[in-house]
């Protein structure tokens, strides 16, 4: 499992608040980073198809991940009737979005397993995080490819 020291400060902290917490309380606060999901920028609002398919979601869950003047911003769509999956893409788009591309590179890919969710989602949710991970990773190394 992922030491806390070796995380990002933001998600660190969002890490700590689920540990902090019961187990079942840390279901809701899954469900409150749900309703924290920010909103698209116009751009990808217009054209959702920008954003890529996360396969590994069982729900119809777009994301990408781009590097800006002022670090990676990470965005996602998710429906309103999948909360869980709606507050997995929240919890990486508050914890990437203003990282430098080598700390999004550097981010566990077992991130999703150290929050303390393994009983209360199901594995084939946790592994829909992971996906959103491992894509938002791959789209920073290609762009970061790109500007070499």
């Amino acid at each position: 499992m992922t030491e806390p020291a070796l995380l990002p400060a933001a998600l660190a902290e969002i890490r700590e608040g689920f540990l902090e917490l019961g187990e079942r309380d840390r279901l809701q606060l899954l469900l409150e980073f749900a309703g924290e999901l920010p909103e698209l920028p116009a751009r990808y609002a217009a054209a959702p198809a920008l954003l890529e398919k996360v396969e590994e979601c069982q729900s119809p869950v777009r994301a990408f991940a781009e590097i800006e003047d002022d670090g990676v911003h990470f965005y996602a769509t998710a429906p309103q009737e999948a909360p869980t999956t709606r507050g997995f893409a929240s919890i990486l788009a508050q914890g990437l979005t203003g990282l430098t591309p080598q700390q999004v590179l550097d981010v566990p890919d077992d991130y999703a397993m150290t929050i303390g969710l393994n009983r209360a989602v199901s594995p084939l949710r946790l592994n829909g995080m992971t996906g959103m991970l491992t894509r938002a990773k791959r789209q920073v190394r290609e762009q970061l490819a790109s500007r070499a």
